[in-house]
């Protein structure tokens, strides 16, 4: 069922009625009467502060999920027991914190690297399983897994540092926005000291961004910066975030309006047909839906448009449309790539007629965003989630399926 593109948000004090079913809502289009109601809706959640939990899912979110597994529903009974067969959801892991996680290119040396990522995402394992069934052991899992790491790490080194606090920021800030929100016990003096942690060894390397990297860098670090923002309420790294996604996704996915070549990146200093062409991976046919990685991999790809559409998700739940924004380049990017994991020949211009595909749990929230809320058709998109869910786990993407098909 198609749902509406307006609905109310629940904000942390109406957490306690997490658990109820939410009712479906009729489907329909934006109006302008419509846009303007949540442009002013917006305006009033600004004035009143960050809406918790709202970190890439929300309370209405998690009541309509918990209603369909109690209903036994599918795709979401499915989903569930894909995350609770997950090694990051047994009660017995054990976190591996350290003072200094050096990671180098491709995570060589990986010091640290994969304990953290791993870590981050069974924080947040262990916190979905939590709300979504109201076991304390998975509260306290998920408590023991974030108080080892903010009572041990200072800093990330080496040249995958800033693209590591991405990948794990990520997961922390939906952990830790879980367990603060839900009545999981967590103490006030813990919470202090891991949203320093947050402040202190992480939001340092995500604000300037990366200008002069792969884009799927800067969407990843604006992803975890943005939710960072709102476990800490601060509104100037909330702003940065959204500057960051605005001045970053045009420079990612190619439209034909954008003019003979695409946007540079903001303060990259790529400029120029040469230039952009070697920036993008040799490519120097542009269509639409194009992505600045398309000739690298689409591994890479998928995670560019996934961080994209987790920032965007996150930026609804506290009323900014960034979804709207970004509705052409992201529907007409996921449409372009799936259809060559679904099975089309690549024609000779494009990466010289051969791609690397495989997207990977890469676009569940975009097509529950465009084609689930707002009924466009997405018809290669459709095929993929079709063919390829329920998605689980990967670096800063976790069962979606689960937390995001067709979720108000």
């Amino acid at each position: 069922m198609r749902r509406s593109t307006t609905r109310t948000l629940i904000s942390g004090a109406a957490l306690a009625a997490l658990l109820l079913p939410v009712a479906a809502t009729p489907a329909g289009a934006r109006t302008p009467a419509g846009a303007a109601t949540a442009a002013a809706t917006a305006a009033k959640r600004q004035a009143a502060g960050f809406q918790h939990p709202g970190v890439l899912v929300g309370a209405e979110q998690l009541a309509f999920v918990k209603g369909k597994l109690d209903a036994g529903a599918e795709p979401w009974t499915s989903a569930f027991a894909d995350l609770r067969a997950s090694r990051y959801a047994s009660l017995d892991w054990q976190p591996r914190p350290r003072a200094d996680v050096e990671c180098g290119s491709s995570s060589h040396p990986n010091n640290g690297c994969s304990d953290e990522r791993d870590d981050a995402m069974a924080a947040y394992a262990h916190a979905l399983q939590w709300v979504l069934t109201k076991d304390q052991r998975y509260a306290d899992k998920a408590i023991q897994i974030m108080d080892a790491w903010s009572g041990v790490i200072q800093e990330h080194t080496n040249s995958n540092a800033p693209l590591q606090t991405g990948w794990s920021g990520n997961n922390w800030a939906r952990a830790a926005e879980l367990i603060r929100y839900s009545g999981a016990g967590w103490s006030a003096a813990s919470v202090d000291r891991f949203a320093t942690m947050l402040r202190t060894v992480y939001v340092p390397l995500l604000t300037p961004g990366s200008p002069r990297k792969n884009g799927n860098w800067e969407l990843i670090e604006t992803d975890a910066l943005m939710g960072i923002a709102v476990f800490l309420d601060d509104r100037a790294l909330f702003d940065r975030a959204a500057e960051l996604w605005r001045g970053r996704l045009p420079a990612y996915v190619y439209l034909s309006s954008d003019g003979q070549l695409p946007v540079p990146p903001p303060k990259a200093g790529i400029e120029g047909e040469s230039a952009l062409v070697t920036y993008w991976n040799g490519q120097s046919t542009f269509v639409d839906g194009l992505s600045q990685e398309t000739c690298r991999d689409f591994g890479h790809t998928g995670w560019g448009l996934e961080a994209a559409a987790q920032a965007a998700e996150t930026a609804r739940l506290q009323g900014l449309d960034l979804w709207g924004e970004g509705r052409e380049r992201l529907v007409k990017a996921l449409e372009f790539h799936t259809a060559y994991d679904n099975g089309a020949s690549a024609p000779d211009w494009l990466c010289d007629g051969s791609v690397n595909t495989g997207l990977g749990p890469a676009v569940q929230l975009a097509y529950n965003e465009y084609h689930l809320r707002e009924g466009l058709p997405m018809p290669q998109t459709e095929q993929y989630v079709a063919t390829h869910s329920p998605f689980g786990a990967n670096y800063f993407i976790g069962w979606e399926t689960l937390t995001h098909t067709s979720a108000p």
